[in-house]
C-alpha cells in the first residue's frame, strides 16, 4: 500500500498570527457568520457570554497579568483547574502577552503537580479553589510566591476575576506582537502533557500555527460554510449547543471545545466536573445537540438505568475520541440516541489534535472504525520490518500533518525517537482497508488508556517499588467495561513479606491492600491499581533486563477469565 492522503487542504493558513489574533481577531473564509448566540455558556448558572464580553475578558486578563505580575513574552502560566468559564480567556489572555499555557489535571497529586510545574518552569499558577491547597503546596515547593498562584472564584488568593477588572481599569500596559511571516509554526502556544513509555509525562510543544490548521482541516472535512445537504442535516450549525464536558487541559477538550466549536459559530456549555446523572440534567436543560465523549461516558449512556429519566432526543451529534469503541456499543447508543449521527475520531497531543473523523457522508460511522483521513494528512502503515504494510494488513501508523506538534520539551532524545523527518511515529498499530477507512488495532507502545487519559506503566512501577515490601514488579493493562483498561500489578515481595505471608495467609491480603492504598496516596485517581495486585515469584524479563510486558498481560487475562469462570 502506498502513502494514503487526505484531501488537500483548499484554503490558505495564516502562519503570522497567534491563536488569539486569529479566532478573536480575524476572518478565514471557512468560518460561518455568526448568529447572537453564545460564546460560552456557565452550566451551573445559566450565564450567556457573548463575542464581546469574552474579547473584553481577555484584553483584561493579559493587562492585568502585565499591571500586577509583569507578564513577558515566553513565560508559562500554569492552569491547575477543572473547566471554567474563564479558562479561555485567560489562555487567550496570555497568548496577547506571547506567553506560553500549560494546563494540568486539577485531581494531580502535589508530587505531579510540582513534577509539571519544574519542567515547564511555570511563573504563575491559576488554580480553582478546589484544588487550591495542592497548588499551594506545590508552588511552595517549587519556590513560586505564594501570591503568583490565583484562582478561578473566591478564595484567600488574588482572584481571576480581580486581574480582569484591573487590566479593564487601566490603559493598555502592554503592545501585542504581530508574528512575523512563518512564525506562528515555531512560536510555541501550548505545553500540553502526553505521557510517556519510560516515566513520568512529558510536555509537547505546541506551536500557535497547530491548533489553526487543525481547526481549518476539521472545517473543511465536515462542510463548514458549504449548503451541502439540508440545513437539519448539516453536521455543525451556527447556533448548535456543544456539550463542554471533555477537560480542558487535555488536547481533545482544548482544541475542539475552546477552538473548534466557537469557530464554527456554535455554543460551548461549560461543564466544570462530569457527574453522569448532572451530565444528563444538563443536555435537558440547555438543549444540548452536540456531544463530544470518551468510551467510559458512552458506556454510561447506554447501561445507566437514569437515561430513561431523561429526554435526549434533542441530540443530532456524537463523536467518540480518546479510545476506541466497540461496534458493539455504537449498536447500543443508536438506541439511546437515534436521532443523532454517531461516530468516532483519532488523534494525539502530538498530532494538536485529530487525524481522523468518520464522514459528514454517514449518518453512522463504519463500526469500529476510527474515520478517514482529514485533508492535509498523509499516513504509512509501516510492518516490524520496516516495510509498508499494504491494504488491510497490520502495522504502525506514521503521519504527517501540518497540525503536528513542535516535538518534546527539553527531551531531545524522545523527540529523535518519535518525531523523525517530518513524519510522527504514533505507536498505535492500525489497518487501512481500500476505502481509507481506519481501525486501530492496538497501542504498540506500552501506555495503557483509562478512562481516555493516558498511563504509563513505568510511573506506577517506579511509585510501587517504593514500598517496602516490594522487590519487583511490573504492571500491565486488563480490560475494563467502564474504563476501557485498567493497571494490574504483579509484584514480588522481599523474602521478609513473603514470609510473613507465609505464616500467615491472610497478610496476603494486608500487603495487596497497602501497595494499592500507598499508589492511591501519590497519584491520581485514574492511575489506581483498580486491576489489584497478584504476588509472582519472578517478572519475566529479556536477556537484556526488558520487561516482557505482554507474558504477564496474557497472564492476567488468564487470571480474570479463570475468576469470571468460577463466579458462573
Amino acid at each position: 500500500m502506498p502513502e494514503i492522503f487526505g484531501e488537500p487542504l483548499d484554503s490558505a493558513i495564516p502562519d503570522d498570527l497567534t491563536l488569539s489574533q486569529f479566532f478573536l481577531d480575524s476572518y478565514h473564509p471557512r468560518r460561518p457568520v455568526r448568529t447572537d448566540a453564545p460564546w460560552l455558556i456557565e452550566d451551573e448558572t445559566g450565564r450567556r457570554i457573548g463575542f464581546e464580553e469574552i474579547r473584553a475578558r481577555t484584553f483584561g486578563f493579559a493587562n492585568g497579568l502585565v499591571l500586577r505580575y509583569g507578564i513577558k513574552e515566553e513565560e508559562v502560566v500554569l492552569i491547575f483547574s477543572p473547566n471554567h468559564v474563564d479558562y479561555p480567556p485567560a489562555i487567550w489572555g496570555t497568548h496577547r502577552l506571547g506567553g506560553i499555557i500549560s494546563g494540568a489535571n486539577p485531581t494531580y497529586t502535589e508530587e505531579e503537580l510540582l513534577h509539571q510545574i519544574l519542567l515547564v518552569k511555570a511563573t504563575l499558577i491559576i488554580a480553582h479553589p478546589s484544588s487550591l491547597h495542592t497548588a499551594l503546596g506545590a508552588a511552595r515547593a517549587a519556590r513560586i510566591p505564594s501570591d503568583r498562584v490565583i484562582t478561578f472564584g473566591e478564595s484567600t488568593q488574588p482572584t481571576v476575576e480581580s486581574i480582569i477588572q484591573l487590566g479593564l481599569r487601566n490603559e493598555p500596559a502592554f503592545v501585542e506582537r504581530r508574528l512575523k511571516k512563518g512564525e506562528g509554526k515555531t512560536k510555541v502556544a501550548f505545553l500540553n502533557f502526553s505521557s510517556g513509555t519510560t516515566g513520568k509525562p512529558k510536555a509537547v510543544a505546541i506551536a500557535h500555527y497547530a491548533p489553526i490548521v487543525n481547526v481549518i482541516q476539521i472545517a473543511q472535512y465536515t462542510k463548514i460554510n458549504e449548503n451541502y445537504a439540508p440545513w437539519e442535516e448539516q453536521r455543525f450549525r451556527p447556533s448548535d449547543i456543544v456539550a463542554g464536558v471533555l477537560p480542558f487541559f487535555h488536547i481533545y477538550g482544548l482544541v475542539f471545545s475552546i477552538y473548534a466549536v466557537p469557530f464554527f459559530g456554535m455554543s460551548l456549555v461549560v461543564i466544570q466536573k462530569f457527574g453522569f446523572t448532572d451530565f444528563l440534567k444538563s443536555i435537558e436543560r440547555h438543549r444540548i445537540t452536540h456531544l463530544t465523549l470518551v468510551p467510559p461516558q458512552i458506556v454510561l449512556l447506554c447501561k445507566h438505568p437514569a437515561v430513561n429519566n431523561y429526554d435526549l432526543s434533542v441530540i443530532r451529534f456524537l463523536i467518540s475520541g480518546a479510545a476506541p469503541l466497540s461496534a458493539e456499543l455504537v449498536n447500543q447508543l443508536m438506541k439511546v440516541i437515534p436521532n443523532a449521527q454517531i461516530g468516532q475520531g483519532y488523534g494525539l497531543t502530538e498530532t494538536s489534535t485529530s487525524l481522523t473523523m468518520y464522514s459528514v457522508d454517514q449518518k453512522i460511522g463504519v463500526p469500529g472504525s476510527a474515520g478517514r483521513l482529514l485533508p492535509g494528512v498523509v499516513a504509512r502503515v509501516v510492518k516490524p520490518d520496516g516495510s509498508l504494510a499494504g491494504f488491510n494488513e497490520p502495522g504502525e501508523l506514521r503521519v504527517k500533518t501540518p497540525s503536528l506538534a513542535l516535538g518534546y520539551w527539553n527531551d531531545e532524545q524522545a523527540t529523535k525517537e518519535t518525531f523523525v523527518e517530518g513524519w510522527l511515529r504514533t505507536g498505535d498499530e492500525v489497518i487501512i482497508r481500500e476505502d481509507k477507512e481506519v481501525f486501530i488495532v492496538d497501542r504498540l507502545k506500552e501506555i495503557m488508556k483509562v478512562r481516555g487519559f493516558q498511563v504509563a506503566p513505568a510511573e506506577l512501577e517506579g511509585c510501587i517499588l517504593d514500598h517496602r515490601d516490594v522487590a519487583d514488579t511490573c504492571v500491565v493493562p486488563i480490560p475494563d467495561d467502564y474504563s476501557g483498561e485498567v493497571p494490574l500489578a504483579f509484584v514480588v515481595l522481599r523474602a521478609f513479606a513473603a514470609d510473613r505471608v507465609g505464616n500467615d495467609s491472610r497478610e496476603a491480603d494486608k500487603i495487596k491492600a497497602s501497595i494499592m492504598k500507598h499508589v492511591a496516596d501519590n497519584k491520581v485517581a485514574y492511575k489506581h491499581l483498580a486491576g489489584g495486585v497478584e504476588f509472582i515469584d519472578v517478572i519475566p524479563k529479556n536477556p537484556s533486563g526488558k520487561l516482557l510486558r505482554r507474558v504477564l498481560r496474557d497472564q492476567a487475562r488468564q487470571l480474570r477469565a479463570g475468576e469470571l469462570k468460577a463466579k458462573l
